[in-house]
């Protein structure tokens, strides 16, 4: 099967299995500092499941979460906790209808609040971004989640999928965290350098 054949497949039968509706672009909202809804892909989500590095234990903070898919995927895959925020009220209500009808929806958490107010909770251990906002927005995302660590402690690890450089630029010269691995999303919906999720965390 062609790699487009694979990946639109994919798309329509998570969805069915899940519960939700997630497909689609969506750039009625965007601006400068925040980019347009557009949904991981599946395929990249399973890789990511399959990594061992989000398990029943975590729990998962998904920044710009649109209509959800990340926290509903992985709360099935991997059994995790999963915290969506999104500033779009329109998004946030489309994320609420599917929260009703989510096989996942008791493991999934879904809040209306722009990412560089919100100040993570101390149960939250992990993060993922699919390029939401600007880099000066990151930069103080970033800095509310160094907040919560000075508060409460732990490890923290940062999931970027198909990062920006001004990304990497900003996380390795102004921030706690270090870059730990990469896995690398090539050939499942492109083949750009860019395709992977980069894993941070911090020292």
């Amino acid at each position: 099967m062609r790699r487009e054949n694979l990946e639109q497949s994919a798309e329509i039968e998570w969805d069915q299995l899940l519960g939700i509706r997630t497909s689609g672009r969506d750039d009625s909202q965007a601006g400068v500092n925040y980019y347009p809804y557009e949904p991981t892909p599946y395929l990249v989500l399973s890789r990511l499941a399959q990594s061992g590095l989000i398990r029943k234990q975590n729990t998962l903070l998904d920044y710009g979460c649109g209509k959800g898919r990340v926290g509903f995927f992985l709360s099935y895959q991997t059994r995790c906790k999963s915290i969506g925020i999104e500033c779009d009220e329109r998004l946030y209500q489309s994320a609420l209808r599917n929260h009703e009808g989510a096989v996942s929806r008791n493991r999934v958490r879904l809040l209306l609040a722009r990412a560089e107010d919100y100040l993570p909770p101390e149960e939250v251990d992990t993060c993922f971004f699919f390029h939401p906002f600007s880099v000066n927005i990151l930069e103080q995302v970033i800095g509310q989640i160094e907040r919560s660590l000075e508060m409460h402690p732990r490890q923290m690890r940062l999931m970027f999928y198909y990062p920006p450089k001004e990304y990497f630029s900003l996380l390795e010269s102004k921030t706690l965290f270090r870059q730990q691995e990469i896995i690398d999303c090539r050939g499942l919906s492109g083949d750009d350098e860019r395709e992977m999720i980069a894993v941070f965390r911090n020292d």
